[in-house]
């Protein structure tokens, strides 16, 4: 009841934060087009060259009873650090939820670098996401990593929460080059002029993209994590009915055998005397 109570409200956040999201990032591959192949494109937006070390955000639930919401995105994250080690290729990884530290402390406690508890927050907002992006930017800044990727559950319905990674750095150029280009199909006609020049607005938006990116992927498995544990209560409700009902006739069973035992003890008394 309290997850049906909350989930309105999550699915309207997450509703209101994709077009925000979606439009972010046409800008920034409009952008990305005319630098593309050019050597003074900003890192944020091709990468350092290198994929060797891979940053692996981890976004999960701060509490449990939400069936296998956390357990399939761990899956997928476990799937592609083992396929990145068998590649050679160093993983670290900053968790965001205490179900994600718990479900990898295990396996992977040494790569993990940085856990974020956002259990006191009670709504999530652009602030948790600016704190995980700052984090993100100074790592790489400093070298620590060459290829950050993100995973979260994308809310489908309540029925449906899909886990899926999304490349945060570099920006994924190829895939939105293809977009850009089915775009020019339809409109071909349309020209953007931007003030200031290009490189300032790219090393303006890149940075604040990670943030808006990291808020749409918190709010996605806020909406994600009560639909799942509202289906998950709901089957857990019905599972306890059946067995309820299970129980009761067992029990009906059990008691009219005894009476019937009861019954045939009697007359066979009576009859003997």
């Amino acid at each position: 009841m309290v997850a049906a109570s909350k989930l309105r409200r999550a699915q309207e956040n997450v509703e209101t934060a994709r077009p925000y999201s979606d439009k972010l990032g046409d800008i920034l591959n409009n952008l990305s087009v005319s630098f593309s192949g050019q050597d003074n494109a900003p890192e944020l937006l091709v990468g350092n060259g290198n994929d060797k070390s891979h940053l692996l955000i981890v976004a999960t639930s701060e509490r449990g009873l939400c069936g296998g919401f956390n357990t399939s995105i761990v899956k997928l994250v476990k799937e592609h650090i083992s396929q990145l080690k068998e590649e050679g290729k160093a993983v670290k990884l900053i968790i965001i939820g205490k179900k994600g530290k718990e479900l990898l402390q295990r396996d992977f406690g040494q790569e993990i670098i940085n856990i974020y508890d956002f259990s006191e927050v009670k709504d999530i907002g652009f602030i948790e996401a600016e704190k995980v992006a700052e984090n993100i930017l100074s790592l790489f800044e400093e070298g620590k990593f060459d290829i950050c990727n993100l995973y979260f559950a994308k809310f489908e319905s309540v029925l449906s929460q899909a886990p899926i990674c999304q490349k945060l750095i570099p920006f994924d150029i190829e895939l939105e080059v293809e977009k850009e280009k089915e775009k020019e199909k339809d409109i071909e006609n349309i020209c953007y002029e931007y003030e200031p020049d290009e490189e300032d607005i790219l090393k303006e938006l890149l940075p604040k993209n990670l943030s808006v990116q990291i808020l749409r992927a918190l709010l996605e498995n806020v909406a994600s994590e009560f639909g799942a544990r509202l289906t998950a209560m709901d089957n857990a409700t019905r599972n306890a009915s059946d067995m309820i009902d299970d129980l009761t006739i067992t029990y009906n069973r059990s008691r009219q055998a005894s009476i019937t035992s009861e019954l045939i003890e009697i007359i066979s008394g009576a009859e003997a005397l």
